[in-house]
């Protein structure tokens, strides 16, 4: 069996952790989540539960690489991975299971949910982050950039900066745009992005949020925990970066921001299957979903979860995009399409 070389200190650490006896309640977690916060939510799980939690941690592709190679002898009970692009990748490819629980119906918003009935498969969404738009306050102002078609408009040539179309975070939010305006025009709006370029696309979000800080770019693209770092950071030079840009959610007087989500699943193999429900059960919590939230500066998904993060309130209420998110996963491959014709690198 193929292992891969990211694992290998993980999986000398597990092949050392003393086994567990046939009385103990484990759980075997596979997380891309990486947040201290995690700490606390796992020990209470276990507190409440008496479930021990023995996770591995590494990237969402290293992860699925690894489902794929172990196969049916997987002893993963749990997924969690930070995108709902990933999330579908994995779904389509047979690597989770269905799920019925009341619970998760009850707490979770249906759009926020995605069943697949001829794969047999379910994922649900546990936090959520919107992907933004932010401009240099000094040299763009809001009204230019309202909407994400914006983008797109002549007054911004040599303005717009953007991490590179094939990211995940960009594959969902340009599957979203095909999913409103249709793949024809979706593509053309792609194509006017791209006209409208000041560099080639490069760099992650924070790179970006800083090209609009320096002048560089007048505006980019960004999901909002970037820049609710940037505001909390401890360090001025990061602040000041938070500072020089204002983020703008758009199309709020039509479909709404486009949202992104992490989520979990029950792995299709899950030998321990019932602590499985019962650790994504707790997920929707209200406890669960405030750690969730506050690691790594996103919403929770569930309304009576209340969280007090002075840089998410600063964007204010606003009217997110409720596409189900099992149309965004569906949507990658025209997205990829699409930004493959406009060439969007």
């Amino acid at each position: 069996m193929k292992i891969l070389p990211t694992f290998a200190i993980a999986l000398a650490i597990i092949a050392t952790t003393s086994p567990a006896t046939a009385e103990e309640k484990v759980l075997n977690l596979y997380s891309a989540r990486h947040y201290q916060t995690d700490e606390a939510l796992y020990r209470n799980f276990t507190q409440k539960t008496g479930i021990r939690i023995k996770r591995l941690e590494a990237g969402d592709e290293a992860l699925l690489e690894r489902l794929r190679n172990e196969g049916r002898n997987s002893p993963a009970d749990v997924i969690l991975l930070v995108d709902a692009a990933r999330l579908w990748k994995a779904q389509i490819e047979g690597l989770f299971q269905p799920v019925k629980s009341a619970t998760l119906e009850a707490r979770i918003p249906e759009y926020l949910r995605a069943r697949d009935d001829g794969k047999g498969s379910e994922w649900f969404s546990f936090s959520t982050r919107a992907r933004v738009i932010v401009r240099n306050k000094a040299s763009v102002a809001a009204s230019e950039v309202m909407n994400y078609e914006d983008l797109a408009r002549a007054s911004l040539k040599g303005k717009v900066c953007t991490r590179s179309g094939t990211h995940p975070y960009m594959l969902s939010l340009i599957g979203a745009m095909s999913e409103h305006l249709g793949e024809a025009k979706a593509e053309e709006w792609a194509r006017g992005v791209v006209a409208n370029f000041a560099r080639s696309p490069r760099g992650g979000d924070t790179d970006q949020i800083k090209a609009v800080a320096s002048g560089e770019c007048g505006v980019a693209l960004t999901n909002t925990y970037y820049l609710a770092r940037l505001m909390r950071s401890t360090k001025p030079e990061d602040r000041a970066v938070a500072d020089k840009v204002a983020a703008v959610m758009p199309n709020q007087s039509s479909w709404g921001t486009h949202v992104n989500v992490s989520g979990g699943a029950v792995a299709r193999n899950a030998p321990n299957r019932d602590a499985a429900v019962r650790f994504l059960e707790y997920l929707a919590s209200d406890e669960a979903q405030v750690y969730l939230a506050d690691g790594n500066n996103e919403w929770p998904v569930v309304r009576s979860a209340l969280t007090a993060n002075p840089a998410l309130e600063s964007f204010g209420e606003f009217k997110t995009d409720k596409l189900p998110i099992a149309s965004i996963g569906r949507s990658q491959i025209t997205a990829a399409k699409i930004i493959d014709r406009a060439g969007w690198r």
